[in-house]
């Protein structure tokens, strides 16, 4: 039988994948309805909301761990030297 640590990732990413499907269908509506431009800014909006969620999540489980937080700059700078 499958750990849960095994399912969870699994689980996640098709959260990730319904996320930005629900976002692009109802922005599908909307963009017939208001326009192409009310569509992108709708989609944007509920992409980067649920990013932020997902970025605060992570940080407070790091935190919790004992990690050591890092900000935008220091992330960037960590991603661009690996």
């Amino acid at each position: 039988m499958a750990s849960k640590s095994k399912i969870k990732p699994a689980m996640k990413g098709v959260k990730n994948k319904m996320v930005v499907f629900l976002a692009v269908c109802v922005g599908g509506m909307i963009g017939a309805v208001k326009g192409e431009e009310a569509k992108q800014k709708y989609v944007f909006k509920v992409k980067s909301k649920y990013e932020n969620r997902r970025l605060m999540a992570e940080r407070k489980s790091l935190a919790r761990k004992g990690g050591v937080l890092l900000d935008e700059i220091e992330l960037a700078a960590y991603h661009n030297n690996k």
